[in-house]
């Protein structure tokens, strides 16, 4: 049978997925607009428990759009810009913009 999904269209929605929730969008702009942010510095942003954000900021990472690097004893997270950049690329191309 013939592969009717290619890997662009995977990896399109492997990003769609990890975006799908407002507070994802908010730590993807807010990374997008500085070289990196500490976890902690997060959870002082935003008005979550910080097992919520953890798991937030690990389904970014998981998807490729965020790396954390650890500093002990805080983690340093950063946009991901080779997949963030695929990421939008693959989006204006999917949506024709």
């Amino acid at each position: 049978m013939k592969e009717v999904i290619d890997e662009k269209q995977k990896r399109a929605a492997r990003y769609a997925k990890a975006m799908g929730h407002p507070v994802r969008m908010y730590i993807l702009d807010l990374l997008s607009r500085q070289t990196c942010c500490y976890s902690g510095d997060l959870s002082n942003e935003l008005p979550i428990a910080k097992s919520t954000l953890s798991q937030h900021l690990k389904e970014l990472k998981t998807a490729g759009l965020i790396q954390g690097e650890i500093e002990a004893p805080r983690i340093k997270y950063c946009i991901n810009e080779k997949n963030w950049a695929e990421a939008k690329q693959l989006f204006k191309s999917f949506f024709k913009l």
